[in-house]
């Protein structure tokens, strides 16, 4: 075989290795999809895991009280990996009448409710914030985009997973 036809060869089979890694990669990433989320229990101001199809508020680290509602943990420096950056962006709740429909709708009792009805019972507010706002008001919509912002670094702020 000659020179051209063995670099063709060792190029054919490294693009096919390179192809075969991506291939992969992203395959592996579709099924990467976290089961758990974090939620944040109120009266321990402590995170944790819990399943991600929860409907908050549940129930909390400490007793049974329905106190832990869902967190939307950051990493402004946009590596999830970094725990240190980790932040949260804000919390989130349901009001007790969404809970009970969405707790109907899974149980195939009731038919769900569209998007734009379902905002207007829930509600969020940043970490230090004393009031809730619907999902559906200006503050609302503020509050769940405002951490969307690139750092002065350029950097993407990323949503983590624990």
């Amino acid at each position: 075989m000659n020179k051209s036809n063995m670099l063709k060869v060792v190029l054919a089979a490294a693009l096919l290795g390179f192809a075969t890694c991506m291939f992969l990669r992203f395959f592996r990433r579709e099924d990467d999809i976290a089961e758990t989320t974090f939620f944040y229990d109120l009266s321990e101001k402590k995170l944790f895991a819990a399943p991600r199809d929860a409907v908050p508020p549940i129930r909390g680290l400490n007793d049974a009280e329905e106190d832990a509602v869902r967190a939307v943990v950051i990493a402004r420096n946009g590596n999830p990996d970094d725990k240190a950056g980790r932040k949260i962006a804000y919390l989130e709740k349901y009001a007790p009448e969404l809970k009970q429909i969405l707790e109907k709708v899974r149980a195939g009792k009731a038919e769900p409710l569209p998007r734009d009805a379902r905002n207007s019972y829930r509600f969020v507010k940043r970490l230090g914030d004393a009031e809730w706002h619907a999902v559906s008001s200006p503050e609302g919509q503020k509050i769940m985009t405002e951490w969307a912002v690139a750092v002065p670094d350029g950097k993407v702020p990323v949503v983590c997973v624990p």
